[in-house]
């Protein structure tokens, strides 16, 4: 177990936008003393639903293990927009995490969720809504963004409620806005908080 409480962001990204929103989400939880940022991705999936990476990817965050999750104080769960649902290759990564629901290992952390799409009205908080469920299901407390952060009021592009969110274009190749990176790293960093406090009560 890591000798610091660590939040884990858990990411699937295919274009680069959600990688990018995992790294100012974890910026945002570093900001906070006495908590580390563990970034961590998933392996796609074959067609056949099986997972098709090998166990170590050729560059970027390394794959999450089911200790990487074990031990976390709080997570935050991204991935890219799927007909207004997470990515296969997420879903596939939570249906493995029956052990850590019947040994109840989840239960009373914090988790907050974010994602992309390519388009404005693409299923963004219906995909936040998705990855929330099984946090649930595993006693997890979720945690959104408060409407005390302005540019959740003021943002022309992504940002909900339910958690940092990007447009990233029909090309997805669109930066994150300013308040896009701004909603990012406020939801990283309040997740930071909520690690802490959250750790304290359950000990």
């Amino acid at each position: 177990m890591s000798a610091s409480p660590y939040v884990l962001v858990l990411y699937y990204s295919t274009h680069g936008s959600v990688a990018a929103m995992a790294e100012q989400i974890a910026r945002g939880i570093e900001q906070v003393e006495g908590v580390e940022a563990r970034v961590r991705t998933v392996p796609a999936v074959s067609t056949n639903t099986e997972a098709s990476e090998s166990d170590i990817p050729e560059s970027g965050p390394l794959y999450c293990t089911e200790d990487d999750l074990r031990h976390c104080s709080g997570l935050v769960l991204g991935s890219p927009v799927r007909f207004g649902n997470m990515a296969a290759a997420m879903k596939y990564f939570l249906d493995s995490t029956t052990n850590l629901w019947l040994t109840g290992e989840l239960v009373n952390k914090p988790a907050s969720v974010f994602t992309s799409s390519s388009s404005l009205h693409g299923g963004q908080e219906t995909t936040l809504q998705s990855m929330m469920l099984p946090l649930m299901h595993h006693g997890m407390v979720i945690a959104g963004i408060p409407y005390s952060e302005p540019n959740l009021t003021s943002t022309q592009t992504g940002g909900t409620p339910y958690g940092a969110t990007h447009v990233s274009g029909a090309s997805n190749v669109t930066m994150l806005s300013p308040e896009e990176t701004s909603l990012c790293l406020a939801q990283g960093k309040r997740m930071g908080h909520l690690a802490l406090s959250l750790q304290a009560m359950n000990q």
